[in-house]
């Protein structure tokens, strides 16, 4: 098994960002998703999402609703012809109504908390993996966790207070192009030039499903 990953904010990342959306009818993949996922898992990464549910803590739904998006986030992911290879969240909100999840953790992002458990349980590799959002927290999240950072930055950021822990590595408008950025880095993790991950996932998305 890879021992490098990108881990993957879900609202707003890879699904549109529909706040405490856990109506799987709703959940889909954003465009240009599936084929980015693809083209990650062919250069060795494992794919794991991370995600903050404050939800749960506000009483908008409960802990069993996630595992449903959690089977249906990997019935998408196997669509797309890639494995989900962990699930991981965040049910906690210092403001929360319900008083079990009412607390400063460090699961929560931009805490690193639940890349730590994820490195663990995946044995992997913390300084060869990335972390890809759609808001600062998450490239704070990646950065205190010693992985490389992806911004999209497709409008979901509106605060912009950027610190050294939050300047992302690359910052790309959609998924693809921060996919492209990823693989085009470095020795490290991967380094393939740019025109040459073009050319693969065009590869890739030109094969029958």
């Amino acid at each position: 098994m890879s021992r490098k990953a990108i881990f993957l904010d879900k609202d707003g990342t890879l699904i549109e960002n529909v706040p405490f959306n856990v109506d799987v009818t709703k959940v889909r993949l954003l465009d240009g998703v599936p084929l980015g996922l693809q083209a990650l898992q062919e250069a060795g990464f494992q794919l794991i999402i991370v995600t903050n549910q404050p939800g749960v803590a506000l009483g908008h739904f409960q802990k069993k609703d996630l595992f449903r998006i959690r089977h249906h986030m990997a019935f998408l992911f196997e669509q797309a012809g890639v494995t989900l290879s962990g699930f991981y969240y965040c049910p906690h909100h210092p403001d929360a109504r319900l008083p079990q999840f009412r607390m400063e953790c460090s699961c929560r992002k931009p805490g690193p908390g639940l890349l730590y458990m994820a490195s663990i349980d995946n044995q992997i590799e913390l300084e060869e993996s990335w972390m890809v959002g759609d808001i600062l927290d998450d490239v704070e999240a990646g950065r205190r966790a010693d992985c490389l950072t992806a911004l999209i930055d497709n409008g979901n950021e509106t605060e912009w207070q950027v610190t050294p822990l939050r300047k992302p590595h690359v910052t790309a408008p959609n998924f693809l192009s921060a996919v492209e950025k990823i693989l085009s880095w470095g020795p490290g993790c991967h380094g393939l030039p740019g025109g040459e991950v073009r050319e693969r996932m065009s590869s890739i998305g030109e094969r029958p499903s």
